[in-house]
């Protein structure tokens, strides 16, 4: 006769054994992000979770040629980043009308939206796999962003991003956009963390700056800009992207 076989290796039914591991992978997740000293992870979008640059300015391109106006030959490098709602007046100087400015705003995101979901919206380098990383080891994340809400639920929606994030600080959410520190400091309130144990990811000198101001560390992705440009705000950590940036290792931000 062959001997009993044991309902599970640590001698529990095999619902109470599930349990028993459920409960001590939480334990061990939670103690871990301790040990790493740090607890949240702010994310701009543009440029650090998306490369969505090219289809802003296939969609800038084309609201010029619906409104009949021209595009200054560097705009998209002046504007990248930034709310329309500064765009429009002061960069492309189309209008000064409010409302003007917030129809044109609102069309602009529209049109980027249609051909994103013709063209797809591609993700930055790195970004699924540090994410992964990162909510692996108790981490918890939020954005912060100049981008409206629709834009990044559509790409949260194309990528199956919904589990990494626990909310988001969008355009629509703020009075003042960045560098005023506004967005980041939403952001780690939806995350219940202290500014101060957060850490900003963002690829504009005007988006670290508002990291800086808010009180957080800032690591600086030279996706969009170069590195340069960063190094009159001496941000933590500049890197080219979130490939092949190990979450541990940015304990040391901290020491």
């Amino acid at each position: 006769m062959l001997p009993r076989k044991k309902n599970s290796s640590c001698g529990l039914c095999p619902k109470s054994e599930f349990l028993f591991l459920v409960e001590l992978w939480k334990c061990l997740h939670r103690d871990t992000s301790i040990l790493l000293n740090w607890e949240g992870a702010i994310f701009d979008w543009d440029g650090v979770i998306v490369d969505s640059s090219d289809l802003h300015k296939k969609s800038w391109e084309a609201l010029a040629s619906e409104l009949l106006l021209p595009l200054p030959p560097d705009h998209f490098e002046k504007g990248f980043g930034k709310r329309n709602e500064i765009i429009i007046p002061k960069i492309l100087k189309w209008t000064q009308d409010r409302s003007e400015v917030e129809a044109w705003g609102k069309r602009k995101e529209e049109i980027y939206r249609e051909m994103a979901k013709i063209n797809g919206i591609k993700l930055a380098p790195g970004a699924v796999d540090f994410l992964t990383k990162t909510n692996a080891i108790g981490i918890n994340c939020a954005i912060g962003t100049s981008t409206e809400r629709k834009n990044i639920e559509l790409a949260i929606e194309e990528h199956g991003l919904s589990d990494f994030f626990q909310g988001a600080a969008c355009s629509e959410d703020v009075k003042k956009g960045k560098p005023d520190p506004e967005v980041f400091l939403k952001a780690a309130h939806i995350l219940s963390i202290e500014s101060e144990r957060c850490i900003i990811f963002e690829d504009s000198p005007h988006g670290v700056e508002a990291g800086i101001k808010a009180g957080m560390k800032t690591i600086a992705l030279t996706t969009s800009h170069p590195s340069n440009a960063f190094m009159h705000l001496k941000p933590d950590l500049i890197v080219n992207s979130l490939a092949g940036v190990e979450p541990e290792s940015l304990i040391s931000l901290f020491e």
